[in-house]
């Protein structure tokens, strides 16, 4: 049985509505459209009955606002009744392009900005839904995640806050560090990881990879990251190895101790195309130099695989890095904000996440569990099957 036939005989928890912030609302209509196909697709025997009623619709969002006054504070307003509702609420922290005015100054929103207006929406609901989960991709203040000396534990903070206000689960991706979740131990919280996506837009892109130990590996950036590495380098049959970052803990720069040199632990990379699998490209300062050294180690193609595309320093260095060959090509998913510009780089492979948020949410909305859909094992052995049969991947 199909992923979107396979369990839909249970009733819903409620009636299935979706409230895309601005800051997610591209993503959102997508995902959007993928509930719509799935929901007019399936034939469902108790469609008339009155626990499935407005079961198929032809949208599941809900129309949603975060008006600013002249000062810059706002308010949340949702133009839809909510009482019943099984509730998602996608919003992204990290969408620096919208503005808003304060006091006749434009200012970009920050995350901090998200956050608040993403309170205003769960606050506008007013506990009237069935049950609220926020699907936030980049997870808020993740990088904040563990306290070091005197300092905010602002994720945990969040997350703690969130929960108060009745949120019941919250999905994000490829969290900077899954253990945050200790902070709300007793509510629903899922780190999923993208490494299908990864892989399928990969082959798709990549008609000519040899997938085997001889001619692949995949590598990690940092000793954080290895778990990712280590497990798409099982699933796809390859070596792995990682860098160590040494840094000079007698200075901070910038907020943290600088990097003195990227030291390497793994088997020969020669002659070898190469993933290097990381949770994020921030400034890409790291992912750059990991690169160059591994060119130096006489590696082939390099693809740099990161979840989210944050690239806050620009896009110049990856345009000079692949201009010198150095990186072969960029891939991240569309779980945040891209700017036009990355878009049309000819070397930059973007995943499109967009139906497996529409899997994810359907088979919540039915009480079923997801956990086939958080490990892609037996999807990824089949797709790789395939593509060395010489199948086209679609």
């Amino acid at each position: 049985m199909q992923r979107n036939e396979r369990n839909y005989e249970t009733i819903p928890a409620g009636a299935l509505g979706v409230i895309a912030l601005d800051s997610c609302r591209p993503l959102g209509e997508m995902v959007d459209k993928y509930l719509v196909r799935f929901r007019a697709e399936r034939e469902h025997e108790h469609e008339n009955d009155i626990a499935f009623r407005g079961y198929q619709r032809d949208t599941y969002l809900m129309d949603c606002h975060a008006p600013r006054f002249g000062t810059g504070e706002a308010k949340g307003t949702i133009k839809h009744s909510v009482r019943g509702y099984d509730l998602f609420l996608m919003v992204d922290i990290t969408n620096y392009s919208l503005t808003y005015t304060v006091c006749g100054h434009e200012n970009h929103m920050s995350p901090d900005d998200h956050y608040q207006d993403l309170k205003r929406i769960i606050a506008a609901v007013g506990g009237k839904a069935r049950r609220i989960t926020v699907i936030m991709p980049f997870l808020y203040e993740s990088r904040q995640h563990k306290r070091t000396g005197r300092e905010s534990l602002d994720c945990a903070l969040a997350l703690q806050e969130l929960v108060s206000m009745g949120v019941d689960n919250i999905i994000t991706f490829d969290a900077h560090d899954p253990r945050v979740q200790n902070a709300i131990p007793l509510h629903g919280f899922e780190t999923v990881q993208p490494a299908y996506q990864f892989i399928k837009s990969i082959l798709r892109e990549t008609p000519d990879l040899q997938i085997d130990s001889d001619h692949m590996m995949v590598i990690s950036p940092d000793e954080g990251g290895t778990n990712r590495a280590v497990y798409l380098a099982n699933v796809l049959g390859l070596d792995m190895g990682m860098f160590y970052k040494r840094r000079d803990y007698s200075k901070i720069v910038d907020g943290r101790n600088p990097i003195v040199a990227h030291e390497f632990l793994g088997s020969s990379v020669e002659g070898k195309d190469v993933f290097i699998i990381d949770d994020m490209i921030s400034s890409g300062d790291s992912m750059i130099d990991v690169a160059t050294e591994l060119k130096k180690r006489k590696a082939n193609r390099i693809f740099v695989i990161a979840t989210f595309g944050l690239f806050t320093n620009g896009l110049e260095k990856f345009d000079k890095a692949v201009e010198e060959g150095i990186i072969f090509k960029v891939v991240t998913t569309n779980l945040t904000y891209q700017t036009p510009e990355l878009l049309h780089k000819p070397y930059y492979i973007d995943c499109d996440m967009s139906k497996y948020i529409a899997y994810i949410i359907d088979t919540l909305n039915h009480d079923t569990s997801i956990s086939d859909l958080l490990d892609p094992y037996e999807r990824i052995e089949g797709l790789v099957k395939r593509y060395k049969a010489g199948e086209k991947v679609k």
